[in-house]
């Protein structure tokens, strides 16, 4: 599956209004669009972490583990924010893939389990 980029600042707004997950490399701020169309992604490395060159690197490692293979377990509508931290740039490729696949596929689940119909039945007598 192949995600799309979001690269607007109303997109990444957005998502703020979603499900967060944190982690100790990176938060993943998560929305239904409700679309259903393909999942997109954007990612955000604010000037604390580092200058450009720091920056860059790190945008460049989370596209290539978000294109390697996390993007399998994105959802479909969503929309995904991946706001970085400092200690991603020292961090094995592996690391980063395997933590991203996670956090993508934990937000997958709860959008899943949303969308399965409710089998609790409607009217249970009281026992008084």
């Amino acid at each position: 599956m192949t995600a799309g980029r979001m690269r607007k600042r109303a997109e990444f707004l957005a998502a703020r209004g979603g499900k967060r997950l944190q982690g100790p490399h990176f938060l993943v701020e998560a929305r239904d669009r409700g679309d259903g169309e393909a999942p997109r992604f954007g990612l955000t490395v604010t000037k604390k972490i580092g200058n450009a060159v720091v920056r860059n690197r790190i945008r460049r490692r989370l596209r290539e583990a978000i294109r390697t293979g996390a993007a399998d377990g994105m959802a479909e509508g969503y929309d995904y924010v991946v706001v970085a931290r400092r200690d991603l740039l020292d961090l094995p490729f592996e690391t980063i893939r395997a933590e991203l696949a996670r956090r993508f596929s934990r937000v997958r689940a709860r959008a899943d389990g949303d969308s399965a119909p409710d089998t609790r039945p409607k009217d249970r007598a009281r026992a008084v």
